[in-house]
């Protein structure tokens, strides 16, 4: 077997790179539990971690190579997988949502509870709403943001698996074609970018921004750090 390609920034097999990225994750409390996940593109199709595992023990060896050609949301062709008996993440269609409408190079799925209370904030009732936040210095770490522009950023209803956000998640992007993410009420936040560095800096940018704008409602503070 050909060993993976390695990424350009990081030099790095990009198995390699999703399991350390993972493990960073896990500290920052997104993927506890199990939960949440990444992928990201490469030039023999997308690399994805599995479902339903410890993401911070994850090895190379476990990740899963998919086919890049996929058609219907549910077309799952696996180029290579693990031989431990490990599933595709549950996320799969989610991702490619990313990949096939924003032409994504990497996708990152956060369990946060910044984002869960953000969602909560501003969808009280678990339906879809919208996340609003203003004047804020990280909002800059967004594709075409700057500080004191008005962040929107579409809030989805949760379902009773993973794979049913898929039709919901394609409208909210569809509508809002100026931001790279997608909050999940009750369940956490899907974030892409060009490659895996920009999606990293979107991701970690969106949880300061969440947590920013629900610690100042907190506070009594205008929401949105004005």
């Amino acid at each position: 077997m050909s060993a993976a390609p390695r990424d350009h920034a990081s030099n790095q097999p990009i198995p390699e790179l999703i399991c350390e990225l993972c493990r960073l994750f896990y500290q920052l409390g997104w993927v506890s539990g199990t939960g949440g996940g990444i992928s990201i593109r490469g030039p023999e199709g997308i690399y994805m971690a599995p479902s339903g595992v410890q993401k911070e023990r994850l090895r190379p060896e476990d990740i899963f190579l998919l086919s890049d050609q996929a058609t219907g949301e549910h077309d799952c062709q696996v180029v290579r997988g693990p031989a431990t008996g490990l599933k595709v993440s549950e996320c799969r269609p989610l991702f490619f949502n990313a990949y096939r409408l924003r032409d994504a190079g990497a996708v990152m799925h956060s369990h946060s509870v910044w984002a869960v209370l953000a969602a909560r904030l501003f969808a009280p009732q678990g339906g879809p709403g919208e996340f609003v936040c203003t004047g804020l210095e990280m909002q800059k770490g967004l594709r075409g943001m700057g500080c004191f522009d008005t962040l929107r950023v579409p809030i989805i209803a949760n379902t009773p698996r993973e794979s049913q956000l898929t039709a919901s998640m394609a409208e909210a992007m569809q509508a809002y074609p100026d931001v790279d993410a997608v909050l999940v009420a009750g369940h956490g936040v899907y974030v892409w970018g060009r490659d895996w560095v920009q999606a990293k800096t979107q991701a970690e940018s969106y949880d300061y921004l969440f947590r920013a704008v629900v610690e100042s409602h907190r506070l009594g503070l205008p929401v949105g750090g004005a």
